[in-house]
Parts: C-alpha cells; sequence; structure tokens
C-alpha cells in the first residue's frame, strides 16, 4: 500500500518538476529523507510490542549537539563519532527499556521525562544552532558510492536487518508481546526483555538519525529533534504499524517517512502554502491508516470465515 502511495507521489512530483528525475536530484530527496526514516524505524521497533517513545526527539536533539560540539576530522574521526553517537542513543534505550519494562512505569511518562532530561543536556553542550561537523561527514555520507547515494545503502541496510530480524525468535517474540504480552508470558516469552531491547534498536536508530542530520546540515542545533516528534509517528502510521502493537513493520515505516517527506516536496513544488502542507499530509495520512485498517478487517473476516 504505502509502495504504490510512493510511487504515485513520485510521478506526479516528477511530473511538476522534471529536474526531479536527475541522479543528483534524487541523491539530495533520499538525502534529506534518511533522518525521518531512520527515526521511523526506530520508533517502530517500541510500537511493535505495544509500547510508545516519545524520547525521540530528546536523543536526536543530544546525539546532534554532542556529534557538532566534538570535532573530529577524517575518516576515523567519522567512525568515532559514530561509536560515540550510537554508545549514546543505546544509553538512552537502555534507560528508557530499565524504566519501562523492569520498572514498570509507563512508556509515555517514562519516555517524556527522557525526552525532556535529553533535551535539557543538549541545551547544556549547545546553547545555540551551530559547532563543527568535519567536511569527510559532510561529502562522504551525503554522497554516493559507486553511483548510489549513501542513504539509499543505509535505508536498504536497515531494510535487511528487519528482514532478517523478523524471522528470528527475538523478532517473532516482539510482535507476540505486542498482539498479547500476558499470553506471549505464558507462552515461556521474556517480555521484559523483549520490551527492553525495543528500546534499545530504538535509541540505536535515532542515534544514526541524529548522526546523519549533522552530516547533512554541517552543524548542530539543541532543538534539531524537535521537528521528528509528530512526524515519526506520522510516517509509522502511514507504513501502516498498528499502536496497539503486535502488527507493521520497519520497512514499512521507512516508506512512510520517505513519502511525507516527497509529499512536502511535491506540495513546494505546487506553490502549497506551508500554512496548508501539514493539514494536507495529515488529511493523506488519516485517509491512507483508513484504507489500511480496512484492508485489515476484510482479512481478519476471511480468515474467521
Amino acid at each position: 500500500m504505502i509502495m504504490v502511495i510512493y510511487i504515485l507521489i513520485f510521478a506526479m512530483y516528477g511530473a511538476v518538476q522534471p529536474s526531479a528525475l536527475s541522479a543528483y536530484s534524487i541523491q539530495g530527496l533520499f538525502n534529506n529523507s534518511l533522518p525521518l526514516m531512520l527515526a521511523a524505524a526506530g520508533a517502530t521497533f517500541v510500537i511493535l510490542q505495544g509500547g510508545f517513545d516519545l524520547s525521540v526527539a530528546g536523543t536526536i536533539s543530544l546525539v546532534n549537539a554532542i556529534v557538532a560540539v566534538l570535532q573530529f576530522d577524517g575518516a576515523l574521526g567519522a567512525i568515532g563519532m559514530l561509536a560515540i553517537a550510537l554508545t549514546v542513543g543505546i544509553l538512552v534505550g537502555a534507560i528508557n527499556g530499565f524504566v519501562v519494562a523492569y520498572l514498570k512505569v509507563q512508556a509515555i511518562a517514562a519516555t517524556l521525562a527522557t525526552m525532556i532530561i535529553c533535551q535539557g543536556v543538549a541545551l547544556l553542550i549547545l546553547r545555540a544552532p551551530g559547532g563543527y561537523v568535519s567536511d569527510f561527514m559532510t561529502y562522504e555520507l551525503t554522497g554516493s558510492m559507486s553511483g548510489i547515494p549513501v542513504a539509499i545503502i543505509i535505508a536498504t541496510l536497515v531494510a535487511l536487518l528487519w528482514f532478517v530480524f523478523r524471522r528470528t525468535n527475538a523478532g517473532r517474540n516482539l510482535l507476540a508481546v505486542g498482539q498479547d504480552a500476558k499470553a506471549a508470558e505464558l507462552s515461556g516469552i521474556n517480555v521484559a526483555r523483549t520490551q527492553f531491547f525495543s528500546f534499545i534498536w530504538a535509541g540505536a536508530l535515532y542515534a544514526l538519525a541524529a548522526y546523519f542530520l549533522a552530516a547533512l546540515t554541517s552543524t548542530g542545533s539543541p532543538s534539531a529533534g524537535e521537528p521528528f516528534l509528530l512526524l515519526t509517528f506520522a510516517a509509522v502510521a502511514l507504513g501502516g504499524t498498528a499502536f496497539g502493537g503486535g502488527r507493521g513493520s520497519v520497512t514499512a515505516s521507512l516508506l512512510g517517512a520517505a513519502t511525507l517527506v516527497l509529499m512536502q516536496k511535491l506540495l513546494f513544488s505546487v506553490g502549497v502554502s506551508s500554512f496548508y502542507t501539514g493539514m494536507i499530509q495529515g488529511m493523506i495520512m488519516v485517509l491512507a491508516v483508513l484504507f489500511s485498517g480496512a484492508v485489515q478487517f476484510v482479512v481478519d473476516r476471511r480468515n474467521i470465515i
């Protein structure tokens, strides 16, 4: 479903803006899409097990600020920054996972607190937009390898990771917990551990989003993650993932995020005011979710019959 929507919007975008079909424009499109795609992929892991993670905005802001302040150059510097970014993201995810899975605090309350704390720390690290991002990160991460944009390679790797993970015991457990946590526990699944590691995956992907965002903008900002809060969940919904847990796909969320960004570009190209952009995006998202729900209802009815 989401793939069809993306193709249709891309066809309209190409008709309105012929230059959009050039290799350079496609590379730029995916560069702009990747941070939201990674954030949506991370949130999907938590939502699939029946949770909710508001810390996406705070984690991205914190990691983005750290990357901009720690000034490392060259390939080794970029690798070092990636390691630091992932460590911070995983640490935030581990805190969320421990508080939610083992201390049994409501996910919304716990991750809201984490988001506020992370945003506060980001402001302490970087008072205003600025900092330094090495030319190596900027040009290599937003460039291409063998003619293929790095952003497409990264998104494809995440999709492949999900393809493999979905077929492991951990992946099946994730969906089982989301469908019915009590039944999953009775069947021998360690529910707390499954919930804990879903937040770990989320934190790592949020960190990757912040890392790539720093490379894309060549700077950092203590509020870099704020625009991602609502857009992340919009992308997940557009991808068809059930917010009650147990049904959905990281790959679909990646496409949902890419579709939202493409939609913004299409609306801008036809001269739609930014005042109406959010409203139109919301309407399309609601229609997509309703259609997805209707399809699932029909499938469930057929299975019952």
